[in-house]
């Protein structure tokens, strides 16, 4: 390692020693309490982060010069905000720093928690880090600046289509990182297996615990043997913000799935506590789109209320989505103007505005224009108030039952698709089926689901389809239809 690293430095001989200690690098490579430091009000990892490091530590010393040793694994279920993501950063730098030429990949859920999470998180520590000018942190990829080629770690976001980008690699040392690993497809699971044939290959899968079924469930049951598994509740956590614990609890009932899987780290008693699975907008990705021209257009605006949100025009036909545009940092009358533009051009049966807030300056403005629009209050009452709390719920459920039965969704459209597997879902005390509320999936860190949310507002109301619109044949041109033919 000192020969790649050329230089005759005492950190790297220091740093050497914590090859089977990943807390000890941990406590040594950061300025723990230290003024003046983001970690001033920090003086040590928390109690569940410490147990996980000691442990990964003592199962690679035992694994070590065994003659049939295995990758070591470990599965983490968790609450949110227990601080995973930290975690993550710390085994990804300290693999690197100890260890000769390693292969390091990351993926997660999503395109955005890997970058905007998990990898920023690395970019974090690493800049706190004693050794941090060893390594160059860029986007998609972290590596040694003296060996950029052999000692590097990937982010890497998952498809099932191209689920060779986890085939194994056979290098001496391989670390294999899956975070929120409870929506990582089967299919990457399979394939990643194969590259922890290597003795002293670490694989570390965390996240919430979302689904009953999967490879990441199965850590805990079917393959616990093969897992050093844990789970950890929020509420004992240093980092994880415990008034929203509180509010969850009180809002949810803490024997809820969503506690169970937000606060209490364990896994729901439903399917899943994800409202749309992932199986089902992967198929409708898949679908290619369906001759509907004689299909009534829908569109639905939903507007933009605060920080990073955008607001969406999204124009349905049928089981088609015709377009989607986004915008960001409009006003109410710029937006109500390309709203105009778009049904001029797609001369929509009806429109649906979510009107709530901000939002009612643009349906005000539309009407002022002469365009007849439907104002939705996604909070109110549902149609079917004995199923569902809320209209949002009732529209969401409508655009799922949409997606199940044949609805195509644009397969170059991974926003789309994240924005559709973000909410979760509970029942309340009268058994009716609610959303997840948009401040508690910001709470977790999840971006707003504008794109889709514009879609469910394509389902607020049932509409009776209005020929008038249809042109119909009259019987001098069926006569001359079949006199031609």
């Amino acid at each position: 390692m000192t020969a790649a690293l050329q230089q005759p430095d005492p950190l790297v001989a220091a740093i050497a020693k914590f090859y089977f200690d990943p807390l000890g690098f941990v406590y040594f490579a950061f300025p723990w309490g230290q003024e003046g430091t983001p970690l001033a009000e920090d003086v040590a990892p928390d109690d569940w982060q410490a147990a996980i490091l000691t442990t990964l530590g003592e199962a690679l010393r035992a694994a070590d010069g065994a003659s049939e040793a295995e990758a070591v694994q470990v599965a983490v279920s968790s609450g949110h905000g227990v601080g995973k993501t930290a975690l993550v950063a710390w085994i990804i730098l300290w693999f690197m720093s100890t260890r000769p030429h390693p292969q390091v990949v990351a993926t997660a859920n999503t395109a955005v928690q890997l970058t905007s999470k998990t990898w920023r998180e690395l970019a974090k520590w690493h800049r706190l880090s004693r050794n941090r000018e060893w390594f160059e942190w860029t986007a998609t990829r972290f590596y040694l600046k003296s060996a950029p080629e052999t000692w590097v770690a990937h982010a890497i976001p998952w498809n099932k289509d191209n689920a060779e980008a986890f085939a194994g690699t056979h290098d001496a040392h391989v670390l294999m990182v899956f975070d929120e690993a409870s929506n990582v497809a089967d299919e990457i699971w399979e394939v990643a297996s194969g590259a922890m044939t290597t003795a002293g290959a670490v694989w570390l899968a965390l996240g919430n615990p979302t689904r009953t079924t999967g490879r990441f469930r199965e850590c805990f049951r079917a393959f616990k043997h093969r897992w050093i598994t844990r789970t950890v509740d929020s509420r004992t956590a240093r980092k994880a913000n415990q008034r929203q614990i509180e509010q969850w609890i009180e809002d949810y009932g803490e024997d809820s799935d969503f506690v169970r899987v937000r606060v209490r780290g364990v896994f729901p008693r439903a399917g899943s506590s994800q409202f749309i699975p992932e199986d089902l907008v992967y198929e409708a990705r898949r679908r290619e789109p369906v001759q509907q021209d004689c299909e009534p257009k829908f569109i639905g605006v939903d507007v933009a209320r605060y920080g990073n949100a955008q607001s969406v025009i999204l124009v349905r036909q049928g089981r088609n989505i015709v377009k989607i545009q986004r915008f960001r940092g409009l006003d109410t009358q710029q937006l109500a103007a390309h709203v105009g533009e778009a049904i001029r051009e797609h001369s929509p049966q009806t429109v649906f505005v979510d009107g709530v807030g901000v939002g009612g300056g643009v349906v005000d403005r539309l009407r002022a224009l002469g365009f007849r629009v439907v104002d939705v209050n996604a909070g109110g009452q549902a149609r079917r108030q004995d199923r569902f709390r809320n209209k949002r719920s009732e529209m969401w459920s409508d655009m799922r039952d949409w997606i199940r039965t044949g609805g195509c969704l644009p397969a170059d459209d991974r926003e789309l698709a994240e924005d559709l597997g973000a909410p979760a879902y509970g029942f309340d005390a009268q058994n009716r089926v609610f959303l997840e509320k948009k401040p508690d999936l910001a709470a977790r860190g999840v971006p707003s689901p504008d794109t889709a949310d514009a879609l469910a507002l394509t389902f607020a109301e049932p509409v009776a389809r209005d020929y008038s619109a249809i042109e119909i044949p009259t019987w001098d041109d069926v006569l001359f239809d079949a006199h031609n033919f």
